[in-house]
């Protein structure tokens, strides 16, 4: 089975004042293109996941980056046999990423980036708290070895964790991470703003943290959940073999017949 469907996701924090004439654009040149999947703009940004043929990823993908606001867009890739999608949608957001903390800019400041090279380095210093910044269900499917687990529902969820858990004065260097960057970068703005002063985040999150390092040097353990139909992807961003059950939101093997903790068979 040839995997010859491109799977791009991007995402960036800029001012966008003019975001809602892109929307129907956008979604006229994707359905036109073939594409499915979710595009959300915000005035504070893009956030994106589409797939489809390769040269029709790549017609929307200049059509972003022909505007200067987009053309150091980072793009990460992966590969799958059929669309992971059932739809195109192109939607409107008050943020392209919901953390609901009113008046946090990401555009004004983040924590510092961190390549997926030199990510391992960093997390195994002593003086270093490690946050995963995503939803329990989606961290108990995999994260990096001693990473804090805030147990968070939704990501809006997240900052009461990290007012209620971390301390300026004694967690002096924090390090966060994601499925693809969004999420952590907000969280690592939100940080700043409140007094830490040494944040980090994974450049690119933890699909371009399995994209470029070694298995055998990877930190990291389990699959990591994505939004599409694959709902797990593993060190060479190939379909997963774990899931989770639909009812209980126990971690399962995709090849169970049902969930040994509630014993449903509906999956995702």
């Amino acid at each position: 089975m040839q995997n010859d469907i491109l799977i791009a996701s991007f995402y960036k924090f800029l001012h966008w004042p003019d975001y809602r004439a892109w929307q129907a654009p956008l979604r006229k040149r994707c359905r036109e293109a073939g594409l499915r999947g979710t595009i959300l703009l915000a005035e504070e940004g893009i956030n994106a996941s589409i797939a489809g043929r390769r040269d029709a990823v790549g017609h929307v993908l200049d059509i972003l980056r022909a505007d200067a606001r987009f053309s150091d867009l980072e793009i990460k890739v992966s590969c799958h046999h059929d669309i992971p999608f059932q739809r195109m949608k192109v939607r409107l957001k008050r943020e392209i990423v919901a953390m609901k903390v009113p008046g946090l800019d990401p555009n004004k400041q983040v924590g510092a980036y961190v390549d997926a090279g030199d990510w391992n380095n960093l997390i195994g210093q002593d003086d270093v708290t490690v946050i995963d910044a995503r939803n329990d269900y989606e961290v108990r499917m995999g994260s990096f070895r001693g990473a804090l687990n805030p147990g968070a529902k939704s990501f809006n969820e997240l900052p009461q964790f990290l007012l209620q858990c971390l301390d300026p004065e004694r967690h002096g260097r924090i390090a966060m991470f994601c499925t693809g960057g969004i999420r952590c970068e907000k969280a690592t703005a939100y940080l700043l703003e409140r007094g830490f002063g040494e944040v980090y985040h994974l450049r690119g999150g933890i699909l371009r943290y399995l994209e470029q390092v070694d298995p055998a040097e990877s930190l990291w353990q389990g699959e990591c959940f994505v939004f599409d139909e694959r709902v797990t992807v593993n060190h060479n961003l190939s379909k997963g073999r774990i899931t989770i059950c639909d009812d209980c939101k126990a971690v399962v093997q995709a090849a169970d017949e049902s969930c040994g903790n509630c014993g449903s068979s509906n999956f995702l």
